[in-house]
């Protein structure tokens, strides 16, 4: 029987078959560091850029989708694309894969922070590693930036929403609400300003646009359809939790994890830094699960690692469970916990996507629709920026506080503080990854080995 050719299109409507997607996912995963702005960049530059398998519009336009859910915008964004490519499969192994290498890393360094936390090695790569991030997340700002702000609208969004959370913390879920309202009236009053450009005539030589003929059967909204993917995700994300209340009872810790943190997967509007001090608040006083500072040591475990920067929370868990392990071993506790809170956390994300993204996909072709995703574009652009200089700040200062003046909150760091190595070592990441255009891996394990050079002599 004769083979299909390579760029026969199957059963989807292109030519990408299942393996070579399964490998470029793999490769993906291994490179999403640098939170949510880097992994989005490291996306668009192989899907779009490379490999061409999406055009621009069409990415921008399943990221707007995903920046206004709760959770991991880049890895839904990952899940809505390898469903686009292969159905329900290809987004289970591209969301799935997506978590898989930061979930080992965090348990990993779990595993070592909770035997070996003052081990000056441990210390040394956390060191290396962060100063390498920020080159890249500043680096994904700036390319980001490029592609979404087209024209004065745009970079006036993305301003007002920096200023807007950066001075007066006005809660994510608003700034994206009021984006969508400009970008609504914006269909009006601009239209050509707010339109994605070439939005119904995809770039030529991009897989899913040119190959695809009409709308795959996988991508068309039904309400049987979206009942069958509620029965399922909803059954995979509560009867767990059912079960544990009902043999654990609502005391236990692993019950307790499993309902805070699927309480937090459905707040999570803007990512982790949207609900760190909350998170770290209840952690510490209410639940007593971590000591006072162990939040942020958390946090750049999530941020130092491939993955989405909400795994945090699989820290929190392990620490939680460590310390109130009952009558397990506190390791194995530990180890449970983390597998629960990952469980919990993106079940949801998974449900969000299979249930909502045939209806976008069918909102496409809408003027007002895209009028109002392209404004929230721009607005996330600002509160990357956002997101940038906050890291910036807590890297390159070891002593920050916060100033209340005319209703404004502003970060003031002691410039006394500032650590002359970690600051060096940006710059270098910086240069290594904007001038000579070296790659993301290599300079994360370069700073990593520098880190932990350096830092029995600081």
């Amino acid at each position: 029987m004769p083979q299909p050719s390579a760029d026969t299109p199957n059963s989807f409507g292109h030519h990408i078959s299942f393996a070579e997607a399964l490998r470029v996912w793999f490769k993906i995963a291994l490179l999403s560091f640098g939170g949510p702005a880097g992994q989005i960049a490291v996306m668009h530059r192989i899907l779009v850029d490379e490999k061409q398998w999406i055009s621009e519009s069409r990415f921008l336009h399943a990221l707007n989708y995903c920046m206004v859910l709760p959770g991991p915008e880049a890895q839904q964004l990952a899940t809505y694309i390898g469903w686009l490519l292969h159905g329900v499969r290809g987004g289970l192994v591209a969301g799935g894969l997506f978590i898989l290498p930061g979930f080992l890393s965090i348990l990993v360094l779990s595993l070592l922070y909770a035997g070996y936390q003052d081990a000056t090695l441990v210390q040394g790569l956390f060191f290396g590693i962060k100063a390498a991030v920020l080159a890249i997340v500043i680096q994904a700002v700036i390319r980001i930036g490029q592609r979404a702000l087209k024209n004065h609208y745009m970079y006036a969004l993305a301003a007002t929403a920096f200023c807007a959370l950066y001075l007066f913390s006005v809660p994510f879920p608003a700034i994206i609400m009021l984006a969508a309202c400009a970008g609504l009236i914006g269909s009006r009053l601009a239209p050509q300003a707010f339109a994605h450009h070439d939005a119904h005539a995809p770039a030529k030589h991009h897989a899913i646009d040119t190959m695809m003929q009409g709308e795959p059967r996988h991508t068309q909204a039904s309400w049987l359809r979206a009942g069958k993917v509620l029965s399922v995700w909803l059954s995979l994300w509560l009867v767990p939790l059912i079960a544990m209340l009902a043999t654990l009872g609502g005391d236990h810790v692993f019950t307790t994890i499993g309902l805070f943190f699927s309480k937090l997967a459905v707040v999570t509007f803007g990512g982790a830094y949207s609900v760190l001090a909350y998170m770290a608040q209840e952690a510490v006083q209410h639940y007593g699960w971590l000591a006072p500072g162990e939040m942020l040591d958390g946090l750049g475990m999530a941020e130092t690692t491939p993955g989405p920067l909400i795994q945090v929370v699989q820290f929190v868990g392990f620490m939680g469970a460590f310390r109130q392990p009952g009558s397990l071993d506190p390791f194995t506790a530990g180890v449970l916990a983390s597998i629960l809170t990952t469980w919990v956390t993106f079940i949801p994300c998974f449900l969000w996507i299979f249930l909502g993204a045939p209806y976008v996909e069918s909102l496409r072709g809408n003027r007002a629709i895209s009028a109002a995703l392209s404004a929230v574009t721009a607005a996330v652009v600002g509160v990357m920026l956002n997101l940038a200089i906050w890291f910036a700040i807590h890297v390159a200062f070891n002593e920050v506080t916060t100033l209340e003046h005319f209703g404004m909150n502003l970060l003031a760091p002691n410039w006394r503080s500032i650590d002359l190595a970690s600051t060096a070592l940006t710059l270098a990441a910086f240069v290594a990854i904007l001038r000579y255009k070296i790659g993301v891996l290599p300079v994360i394990l370069s700073s990593a080995l520098l880190g932990m050079l350096i830092t029995p002599f600081l």
